[in-house]
């Protein structure tokens, strides 16, 4: 069993440092022991997705219930035969995460097998509920802090905006899945159709309208980075520097957006690694001074 749970944390770390280059640098930040257990919680998201976004993979519905029963029976101490959710229960156990947390992450997955967008942003935050704001309530004892109650929404908030700007900086690749985390009534406002964005993707160039578009959706992604920086200080000081680089490095895609003049199809925005590389410095430092 030891050797499974080890081989099922270096799955997730695998995973994450593939998949989540940005966050992956962020958790260098975290102690050594803490590492794998965020390592485990990205690797369980990430597996969700790729069930969900496999293409022209049938029977995607029940491969995801499939795994959330899965992982039900192995928390219910049942034998089970997985690569990754060893160490999901492992971590789940360590830290007495709530398993009703994950189940409506689960149900957020299978929302994208058959809903395609969404009407307003209230209904957007309806499904970001469990993919991304209990995600960030999930990492909150991982993290640590000194309240938990205060710190709550703060990690809520910071989930949000973390996929908020995915939803931005991916809207091509999404469109490709015939799905869009736009609000509607949002290309409404500023008179652009899903054909306007589709358009978009195929040439590499976008109407002033659709920049308009972008730089709104911007703006509120920074909202909720706002929303999430008072949680940052409630955080055991360990945990720090982890979470204001990925904050800075998330943030700073919306940056490189505004800097290709708000055109999220010529190509995918990205913070440069020397820049990265460079701002967990800075993180760092200013962490060990103001101790």
């Amino acid at each position: 069993m030891g050797i499974r749970l080890a081989e099922a944390y270096e799955r997730c770390r695998l995973l994450h440092r593939h998949h989540g280059r940005s966050y992956y640098l962020a958790t260098r930040l975290l102690p050594a022991w803490k590492r794998r257990h965020v390592h485990a919680l990205y690797g369980f998201t990430r597996f969700a997705d790729e069930l969900v976004d496999a293409p022209g993979v049938s029977g995607r519905a029940e491969r995801l219930e499939a795994w959330g029963e899965r992982l039900a029976a192995g928390l219910r101490g049942e034998p089970i035969d997985d690569p990754l959710l060893p160490a999901v229960i492992h971590t789940i156990r360590v830290f007495d995460l709530p398993p009703e947390d994950f189940a409506v992450f689960l149900k957020s997955m299978a929302m994208d097998l058959t809903i395609v967008d969404y009407p307003t942003f209230d209904s957007l935050l309806d499904y970001m509920a469990g993919s991304a704001a209990a995600i960030g309530t999930l990492m909150l004892p991982l993290l640590g802090s000194v309240d938990d109650a205060a710190a709550r929404e703060p990690a809520r908030q910071l989930g949000i905006a973390f996929q908020l700007t995915n939803f931005i900086r991916d809207v091509a690749e999404d469109l490709d899945r015939d799905r869009l985390y736009l609000p509607l009534e949002d290309l409404a406002r500023f008179g652009v159709s899903r054909d306007d964005l589709r358009a978009a993707a195929a040439s590499g160039q976008v109407t002033p309208e659709i920049q308009s578009l972008v730089g709104y959706e911007v703006e509120r992604a920074r909202d909720h980075y706002r929303l999430a920086e008072p949680g940052i200080a409630l955080l055991q000081p360990s945990s720090r520097a982890c979470v204001r680089s990925a904050q800075r490095l998330y943030a700073g895609i919306l940056d490189e957006i505004v800097r290709a003049d708000f055109n999220v199809f010529a190509g995918r925005a990205r913070v440069p690694t020397l820049r990265k590389w460079s701002l967990a410095g800075r993180v760092l430092l200013a962490e060990a001074v103001s101790r």
